[in-house]
């Protein structure tokens, strides 16, 4: 029944695109593609021709009509049925809406399905657990809650690793450390920890006065601290933390040269009168703004 019913429309679809064509037609009149002679009867051929195109499509809708079975009884609308009874103006067209909302919601099904067929063939995992494996396993412990001791532990061996890095820590927000770092007498930078997690980072030069809410009143050091940033975003890793930390020092450190290295790419000290304030995340080497892309 509703292959027959598919048909009928199909069927007038195209029954209402041939008249169309006609009435498109009869609007532009005699065209240049119809030359200068017998265009009259050039353009009467050719509505001619799409007339029995209409004529054959009709047909096909009157054969696609008379195959229809008429439905025994009403159409089951539920409580629907009810809001002819409606006599409320803005209450009317409920129905219509009723309708929207049906289509809406069952695109909504349709695509969800599709996107839960693509979503499956993804092996990609990104949680710890596994819902669907009868073994339970046991949660890995969060970066964010770290005792301060392990926190003091990796500094001092950051501390250690670098002659010409000093770390101070501090904890002025509770047990969440601090650190104010110096890079000789090039920069110096204040880093806000949540457990083992780096969450804020704010590079000044030597001899300013460090905090976490004022940037550098020195382009050199805003950019550098908008690199520090997103270097920190680069190295965030939640089942390595340790690693994250390492790996965002030695990065920073590399900016001890500062003001002594050249560009890797086009070999100058200074272009836009700034030094290389970008280090490559994995050589470390330096450019600028301008040549890292």
């Amino acid at each position: 029944k509703m292959d027959n019913l598919y048909t009928a429309l199909n069927s007038i679809k195209v029954l209402r695109c041939s008249v169309g064509q006609v009435f498109s037609c009869l609007a532009n009149g005699l065209r240049a593609d119809h030359g200068e002679e017998n265009k009259d009867t050039k353009f009467l051929s050719e509505v001619d021709e799409l007339l029995s195109s209409v004529t054959h499509h009709l047909r096909d809708v009157e054969q696609a009509v008379g195959n229809l079975v008429q439905p025994t009884g009403p159409f089951t609308l539920g409580n629907t049925s009810f809001l002819s009874q409606e006599c409320t103006l803005e209450r009317q067209a409920l129905y219509s809406q009723l309708v929207l909302s049906y289509k809406w919601t069952d695109k909504i099904h349709e695509y969800s399905q599709q996107a839960a067929a693509l979503l499956s063939q993804n092996s990609l995992k990104r949680s710890y657990t596994n819902s669907g494996s009868a073994k339970r396993r046991r949660t890995q412990t969060s970066s964010h809650n770290v005792p301060p001791q392990a926190v003091d532990t990796l500094i001092s061996t950051i501390d250690r690793s670098y002659s010409d890095m000093n770390v101070t820590i501090s904890r002025p927000f509770a047990t969440n450390a601090v650190l104010q770092v110096t890079l000789g007498r090039v920069l110096q930078a204040v880093i806000a920890f949540k457990g083992l997690m780096i969450e804020w980072v704010v590079v000044k030069g030597y001899g300013e006065t460090l905090d976490l809410w004022t940037e550098s009143r020195h382009k050199v050091f805003r950019k550098i601290t908008e690199n520090s940033q997103a270097a920190m975003l680069h190295f965030y890793s939640p089942p390595l933390p340790e690693l994250a930390v390492k790996s965002f020092m030695t990065w920073f450190h590399s900016y001890i040269t500062l003001f002594s290295d050249t560009c890797k790419k086009c070999g100058n000290h200074l272009h836009c009168a700034l030094p290389p304030t970008w280090r490559d995340l994995r050589t470390l080497e330096p450019f600028h703004e301008e040549c890292k892309l």
